[in-house]
């Protein structure tokens, strides 16, 4: 086992044996501590929390469940173990030694993936800090609390590549990412999804499913990096990332069971007048936060991904299924908007990059969806769910020029603004669902718009006390 240090800093990485670093990253410290109360969980900051905490980077028993303050939580750096001999597995580098420094050309590059990424992580932390207010259970507003404070570590774990690898300039962007503000006019966060306020509990769930998922297959690009300390630090931070997702899919879940249940208890199917919340509103949620999600990864034909995978910064998601890893001659077939029209063209397959991660993405949502839609046959009701075509609601790349249908048909701009408030929440339906939001504080109890959970956290018993108020 890969044991983490126990030191004012938790690390794996040796920090003592770099003093300059251990300064520099201890002197971060309180301002990130400074951030935290200040953005962090509003009215929970002395609260007892029974949150899992890393011990230890190994995937079997990495973790350790106990009660702590949030203030207190140990955040820290955790890379996985160096594998000697490795080498770059893709990009113009292939088959040469990776990289444990910074190499100078990529420099500008690099600084900016680690930062773009970095600065998702306090602005979900910003977006979600009122929601602790009106959790639907403690069960929920634990698990609320563990996904706040491991996007905590992931910020560190970005922080500490800047500090560490790229001087100055990575101490000045290390002091932006705590310095911009998620929604914030004039310092907005860097990504648009992370600048969208989460008003209430059916938008965590669906920004945990979607939006985290997202964060999934980021990572998994990047810990295909040339760039090894990289590499290493998103392998680990992918561990954690599931329980984000796990939250998201299961509460959507639980939301839509307990519809259902309502909609079999009113002789009209009428599951607002019982205090839940209808599928099809349910479906509404689900079209923002899906397209929302799908611009976090770029425009559909980028030669910024091109640069990046040729740089050997930047791969595929599980790289290691492809067979070519230089794409040098490749094309990706895909749809693409020429001369207001959808035609079908191949595109070289380095600059189609963004868009074979994205439909990965929308693969694996999709086997999200069909678990909810299993959930809803079992209790016997007609209706699915369906993710709207990923030209629907874009506000990054080519289909953001234009307007669709969720089925993906072109249409009119007054012609969209005429169903908007079909497809996606209206300003009603946010009234409704924020007028629900009602704090169930009392061990064991849920919300009555909500099903229970399948289990406890860690197979504990349903009444346990998961935050001590």
């Amino acid at each position: 086992m890969t044991a983490i240090s126990d030191e004012k800093i938790p690390n794996n990485v040796n920090l003592a044996g770099d003093r300059r670093l251990q300064r520099a990253l201890e002197a971060w410290q309180p301002s990130f501590i400074n951030w935290w109360k200040e953005m962090g969980p509003e009215g929970f900051q002395a609260k007892d929390i029974f949150l899992r905490t890393a011990v230890s980077v190994e995937t079997d028993g990495w973790a350790h469940f106990d009660y702590v303050k949030m203030p207190d939580y140990r955040w820290g750096i955790f890379l996985e173990p160096k594998k000697e001999g490795r080498t770059h597995h893709f990009g113009d580098a292939m088959g040469q030694p990776v990289w444990d420094e910074v190499p100078g050309e990529h420099r500008n590059m690099l600084r900016r993936l680690i930062v773009t990424q970095g600065d998702t992580e306090p602005a979900s932390v910003e977006q979600q800090r009122l929601l602790g207010q009106t959790a639907p259970s403690l069960y929920d507003l634990r698990n609320l609390f563990q996904v706040n404070v491991e996007e905590g570590r992931h910020l560190w774990a970005m922080v500490y590549l800047l500090h560490t690898y790229f001087g100055r300039d990575g101490r000045e962007e290390a002091e932006e990412l705590l310095a911009r503000r998620s929604g914030d006019r004039d310092r907005p966060r860097i990504l648009g999804a992370f600048n969208e306020p989460t008003t209430h509990w059916l938008s965590f769930f669906m920004f945990t499913m979607f939006t985290d998922r997202d964060g999934k297959y980021q990572l998994s690009a990047l810990s295909e990096s040339g760039f090894d300390p990289l590499a290493r630090t998103c392998r680990f931070m992918l561990t954690e990332e599931a329980h984000h997702m796990f939250v998201g899919e299961t509460g959507v879940q639980r939301v839509a069971k307990r519809a259902c249940e309502l909609m079999k208890q009113d002789p009209n199917g009428d599951v607002r007048k019982h205090g839940g919340i209808d599928l099809a509103t349910i479906q509404k949620y689900l079209n923002l936060w899906f397209t929302l999600s799908l611009d976090l990864f770029g425009g559909e034909v980028s030669s910024n991904a091109a640069d990046a995978f040729g740089a050997g910064l930047k791969g595929r998601h599980k790289e290691d299924r492809y067979s070519d890893h230089v794409l040098l001659e490749a094309t990706h077939h895909m749809h693409v908007l020429e001369d207001g029209k959808v035609v079908e063209k191949d595109v070289p397959m380095r600059t189609a990059l963004n868009e074979v991660l994205r439909e990965e993405y929308i693969k694996d949502c999709q086997r999200g969806v069909d678990r909810w839609n299993k959930t809803i046959r079992e209790e016997g009701v007609s209706f699915e769910f369906k993710l709207p075509s990923s030209r629907f609601h874009r506000q990054i790349g080519m289909w953001s020029t234009a307007s669709f249908t969720p089925a993906g048909e072109m249409i009119s701009k007054d012609q969209y603004e005429a169903r908007h408030d079909e497809w996606l929440p209206s300003a009603a339906d946010e009234v409704y669902v924020k007028s629900l939001m009602q704090a169930v504080t009392e061990p064991g109890k849920m919300a009555g718009w909500i099903a229970p959970p399948l289990k406890g956290i860690n197979n504990l018993p349903g009444e346990f006390e998961y935050v001590r108020l």
